[in-house]
């Protein structure tokens, strides 16, 4: 029977290294999922871009009512750019 070397890329994360680990902001996925650059989205879904910018680098959250918001962009992105279309 022989033995297999254990891979030294694939080991178990401990406590700190999660706490080191970044995680993706939910906006960022959902911008980039969208194919969109920051200027773009903010503009699309009339965020200020700093404010984007603040919560796509962590620093700050989006409050619950922004969290809605972004619940809904990413669902039924198309549905949102309607309702914010200008009504002439």
């Amino acid at each position: 029977m022989s033995k297999t070397m254990p891979d030294p890329e694939d080991r178990t994360l401990t406590e700190a290294d999660l706490v080191r680990m970044k995680r993706t902001p939910r906006v960022k996925i959902i911008r980039r999922a969208l194919g969109l650059t920051q200027e773009a989205f903010a503009e699309q879904f009339h965020i200020p871009i700093g404010t984007l910018r603040d919560w796509e680098q962590d620093r700050n959250s989006p409050d619950r009512a922004a969290e809605a918001y972004l619940r809904v962009i990413a669902r039924d992105p198309e549905a949102v750019r309607r309702a914010l279309a200008p009504t002439d």
